[in-house]
């Protein structure tokens, strides 16, 4: 990028997150988030998952689950969502790492199965799939989100980013905004501004860690 996001850019406030839905093809062996792991333990080199592409939040999921598990699950990158979580369901890969909103059609008609979300707590929209986290122990502090939030150039006044955060507030605690964001797989998230900064930092530190560790690279 042309711009320091970190440096020119100053957080406001956090829209949501976007856990990512660990999916299987409906014939597999594996139904919950513990035999998923147990699973890519006991083969190891002989699973892979797709994602939407190199670099994306969803292959930084696989890698992040690789590296703490002591898994060894391929990438196999692919140009977007649909096909990705499609050649899950007729056994191409293993299993992917999702957004909801492209694998739900597949998870409704009965052709994949949820097995995990990379959130450490439960989305609403799948209240019966449990964390990722709770599958070992080694993975008690698993976390990897998509994200968006709101920001402003890094010079923008004190008071005008409070006022923009209060207004971000108060459309979360909408309701019905916050129903349209879930059909999305968003689940709405409220920071204040100094919580937004730190969840940011906080995120990029982890991005660049994993990235570093799994030596991804666009070339790859």
């Amino acid at each position: 990028m042309s711009y320091d996001p970190l440096r020119e850019l100053m957080p406001v406030a956090l829209i949501g997150i976007v856990p990512c839905v660990v999916v299987v093809a409906a014939a597999s062996p594996v139904k919950t988030a513990a035999e998923l792991i147990a699973y890519a333990r006991a083969n190891r080199g002989k699973l892979s998952f797709s994602s939407s592409g190199i670099g994306n939040p969803q292959q930084l999921a696989g890698e992040l689950m690789n590296s703490m598990a002591g898994t060894d699950v391929l990438h196999v990158p692919y140009r977007g969502a649909a096909p990705a979580v499609t050649d899950v369901a007729t056994g191409a890969v293993t299993m992917s790492f999702s957004s909801l909103a492209a694998a739900l059609p597949l998870i409704q008609d009965g052709r994949l199965r949820a097995v995990a979300v990379t959130s450490r707590e439960r989305m609403p929209q799948l209240p019966d799939v449990a964390p990722l986290a709770e599958a070992a122990p080694e993975l008690k502090d698993y976390e990897l989100l998509n994200w968006f939030g709101l920001f402003a150039p890094a010079a923008t006044p004190e008071p005008i980013i409070t006022r923009f955060n209060e207004i971000v507030t108060a459309g979360l605690r909408d309701r019905s905004i916050a129903e349209k964001l879930e059909v999305q797989g968003i689940v709405p998230r409220v920071l204040t501004p100094a919580e937004a900064r730190s969840f940011v930092l906080s995120e990029a530190e982890k991005f660049g860690r994993i990235v570093q560790q799994a030596n991804i690279k666009a070339e790859n």
